[in-house]
């Protein structure tokens, strides 16, 4: 399923997503905004003998790719830093790159039942809705309600699953309990 299919790893990190799907034979292409990141996945890529074609953007720009070319999208925990006008070009151009018959897997932070992001929502408030600020990173992250994660990709893709996962994530020396939402979902025609 996954040898000859077009990816599209937006977010992509240090590539690890990126390359092992290269190493299973996907085609795949790679956005990220951060240069150093960029610079540690081509290395990687370069070490495990495996072509990603890595470019250096924001997920919540136009994406330089044809209309209906990409099998799989993965959106693993980048789109949560979006604004909502970068979230809506996000939505859109995933929507537009797509292949009818494609699919988009997701990994966004969950409000429900997240102390945390609770916790962080009232002592740290972002500009948007259901946005904080995380001390000490000038980063701003969304969390989504199981109904507003729905109603937010709804008008582009059909939810097929949606399950609340549960992780730590370590901020400095200290653990936090996290919820995720993984969503797999297809495009609308």
């Amino acid at each position: 399923m996954i040898k000859g299919a077009r990816v599209l790893d937006l977010g992509s990190g240090v590539g690890k997503n990126a390359i092992y799907l290269a190493g299973e034979g996907a085609d795949v292409v790679a956005i990220e905004l951060s240069q150093t990141a960029l610079d540690i996945s081509k290395q990687r890529a370069t070490e495990e003998r495996v072509h990603v074609d890595f470019r250096r953007g924001s997920i919540g720009k136009s994406y330089l790719l044809e209309d209906e070319s990409i099998d799989l999208i993965l959106d693993i925990m980048s789109s949560n830093s979006l604004n909502e006008k970068e979230r809506q070009t996000y939505l859109e151009e995933s929507h537009r790159v797509l292949k009818q018959g494609g699919h988009m897997i997701v990994r966004g932070l969950c409000k429900d039942g997240d102390k945390n992001a609770k916790e962080l929502l009232k002592r740290n408030a972002g500009r948007e809705r259901d946005t904080y600020v995380m001390p000490g990173m000038d980063l701003t992250e969304r969390v989504f309600s199981r109904d507003d994660f729905i109603a937010t990709y709804a008008p582009y893709f059909t939810v097929l699953d949606l399950e609340k996962k549960t992780n730590y994530a370590r901020v400095g020396d200290r653990r936090y309990k996290r919820h995720y939402w993984l969503a797999m979902l297809a495009k609308r025609p």
